[in-house]
């Protein structure tokens, strides 16, 4: 079966891969749902690997602060937090955003866009202001930050995001359909980054584009692992949990990029957006005092071969 949006996706089984109609696999008997305007293309057996990361996550970004009732709220995202409770990630996120419309989707008019980890839909809400026709997926459904969120952008759009509840790594959609695919500060939730991108690359026509943005990347494997090992206290200390239920990646070095080119024969650019003199003095900061390397953005970006 195939969904709108202004065209058509079309539709495979995230379980077996096969073509499906009417919503139905007729080989291994997947059904997709529609609850709340969010189609659910997570099987079974997947939801029971996530629930505990799903429970969890949702719990820490509640008492972070997350989410809002607020339609504003929303709608000012991410240019500016009007909760005042996250205003600096919310800074980072509006630079890599503007970086990647006006230096890297810009050529792709009115593009498809697959938006991976698509979070409470703000991106896919600012690339439909811009013309383009954007597709959500993320794991979470929930309306503060997750993709039921995106009801407070309905009226603002003539139409609705279209919204999937999926695991990147087994997407339900058929090959080659996507002008861009993006990864907007998701991709180190991966648990195997090569299966993760094989399967986007999957997913995006001849000569499209893939972008990563907003991942923390450090130097060397040290800083990264320190890094992991200092968030997991926090977070043990602080919400009771170290939030490790499922074995994400975390960060990426430049080892782990040139192994994930070699590996799926593609070429990285590399963007370095300005994020303003002190998120440029933070390293220099953390050497004087003694302190691990901080994390720092880049935008990178592959283009798929015809």
């Amino acid at each position: 079966m195939t969904v709108s949006v202004e065209n058509l996706i079309e539709l495979q089984c995230p379980r077996c891969g096969a073509v499906v109609e009417a919503f139905d696999c007729f080989r291994c008997g997947f059904r997709f749902r529609v609850q709340d305007g969010i189609v659910c293309a997570l099987p079974e057996e997947r939801a029971f690997h996530y629930a505990k990361f799903i429970e969890e996550y949702e719990r820490i970004r509640s008492a972070e602060g997350r989410g809002s009732q607020s339609e504003e709220f929303y709608t000012a995202l991410p240019y500016k937090d009007i909760s005042d409770r996250n205003s600096d990630q919310w800074k980072i996120r509006s630079r890599s955003y503007d970086y990647i419309i006006r230096r890297v989707i810009r050529p792709f008019h009115r593009s498809r866009v697959l938006d991976l980890g698509a979070g409470n839909c703000w991106m896919s809400f600012r690339l439909s202001l811009a013309g383009h026709k954007p597709v959500a997926v993320d794991l979470l459904t929930n309306q503060n930050d997750g993709l039921g969120a995106a009801m407070h952008f309905e009226r603002h759009l003539s139409v609705p995001i279209p919204r999937f509840q999926a695991e990147i790594p087994h997407l339900p959609f058929r090959n080659e359909q996507f002008d861009v695919v993006i990864f907007n500060a998701s991709f180190h939730y991966s648990e195997n980054y090569e299966e993760t991108l094989r399967e986007a690359l999957r997913c995006l026509k001849p000569e499209g584009i893939l972008i990563i943005s907003d991942t923390p990347w450090y130097s060397c494997e040290e800083s990264g692992r320190q890094m992991v090992a200092e968030r997991q206290a926090v977070f043990q200390q602080r919400f009771g949990t170290a939030s490790d239920s499922i074995r994400s990646q975390e960060y990426l070095t430049d080892e782990r990029l040139k192994g994930l080119a070699e590996a799926l024969s593609i070429t990285w650019t590399v963007h370095r957006p300005w994020y303003g003199i002190r998120w440029a003095m933070r390293p220099w900061v953390a050497r004087l005092r003694g302190h691990r390397e901080p994390s720092r953005f880049r935008v990178y970006v592959a283009r798929k071969h015809a």
